[in-house]
């Protein structure tokens, strides 16, 4: 099948790709908390996946996975999953959502704190009773210590709430390739500046990029990230089409029982694809962040040194959404489950 991206999703990844790099530059990173959020907004990023009676332009997550690629690559700080790939399934009718004036912030299951959830207008917090949604000043924050400077974490307590009127589990899958996708985005990054790094830095009067050692190690970056972007690729086109697809597969007028089969046996395809999409993307930008900390060396750690704010997202993306044990657990259940396709 021809799995190439078209010219308007490349066209859509270079525009957002050129806004970064005029506006959030690493200097952008130590001074401020949201670089090039207006900008992105004035581009239409926030509205991509609302559906165009929202304001929105309707598009998939097939179509916007490279662009969210290129945060992952700019680092770019804020709720950025949650407010342009969560929300719109979330809180759709949520006032000025498409405009990026509205900032969102999620707590799924399995996590303790919310990141940036000081920046957010509306919070969406998943507690053992079910899925509430808080208003900003109805919510009770308490900093909490976490690995990345510009992705604070914080305990999120309140009294006032309402409950989700949507399941939550559709946009936490789009969340989770989102983020998988910003981690590919990070790994390159990572990758490119370390391999810049060898060919500069010289030992025993030779760059330290020509040495065995330091080759074999890019390269097995470089194979990491080529293997895990296409698994993240895959999952996006899953989560837009798998469902529909089972639904209109079911013969018309067939009984619910046959119905509700198909579906539910696409939305486990589904979460298959997400595991694997996010335990790779997750994989891959660690090892990245650890080959760049061994080839930078003792530099690597220092303030001063802007590779910390990459290896620093790395490590905190790679535990958002489920861990990457978490995913490989969860995708050995569905292969040992028996569902081996390739391709729902």
């Amino acid at each position: 099948m021809n799995f190439g991206f078209t010219d308007e999703q490349l066209a859509l990844a270079a525009t957002v790709r050129d806004v970064l790099r005029a506006h959030c530059p690493p200097a952008a990173l130590r001074r401020e908390r949201r670089p090039a959020w207006k900008e992105l907004a004035e581009l239409g990023f926030f509205g991509l996946l609302l559906p165009e009676g929202a304001d929105g332009l309707g598009l998939g997550l097939a179509d916007v996975v490279l662009a969210l690629e290129e945060t992952g690559r700019a680092c770019l700080p804020g709720p950025v999953v949650e407010t342009a790939v969560a929300a719109p399934f979330l809180v759709a009718g949520a006032p000025k959502l498409a405009s990026g004036a509205v900032c969102v912030a999620v707590l799924p299951p399995g996590q303790a704190y919310a990141p940036d959830a000081d920046l957010a207008d509306l919070l969406v917090v998943t507690r053992a009773d079910g899925v509430r949604v808080v208003a900003r000043e109805s919510a009770r924050l308490v900093a909490r210590p976490g690995t990345d400077p510009c992705r604070p974490q914080f305990e999120v307590g309140f009294e006032e709430s309402e409950p989700l009127a949507v399941p939550v589990e559709p946009a936490l899958r789009r969340a989770t390739v989102a983020t998988a996708a910003q981690l590919v985005g990070v790994a390159r990054e990572l990758l490119a500046v370390t391999v810049a790094y060898a060919r500069a830095r010289t030992q025993f009067g030779a760059p330290i990029g020509s040495f065995q050692a330091v080759k074999h190690q890019l390269a097995d970056v470089a194979v990491a990230v080529e293997f895990a972007a296409p698994l993240v690729y895959r999952a996006a086109l899953t989560v837009d089409r798998a469902v529909d697809r089972a639904v209109d597969r079911a013969v018309d007028g067939a009984a619910d029982r046959a119905v509700d089969g198909a579906v539910d046996g696409a939305v486990a395809r589904v979460e298959r694809d997400v595991s694997a999409a996010k335990a790779a993307a997750g994989e891959a930008a660690v090892l990245a962040a650890r080959v760049a900390l061994q080839v930078h060396g003792a530099i690597g750690y220092t303030e001063e040194l802007d590779l910390r704010f990459w290896l620093a997202r790395a490590w905190s993306l790679s535990a958002a959404y489920g861990t990457t044990a978490t995913h490989r657990r969860r995708l050995r259940a569905a292969l040992l489950g028996g569902d081996l396709r390739r391709y729902p």
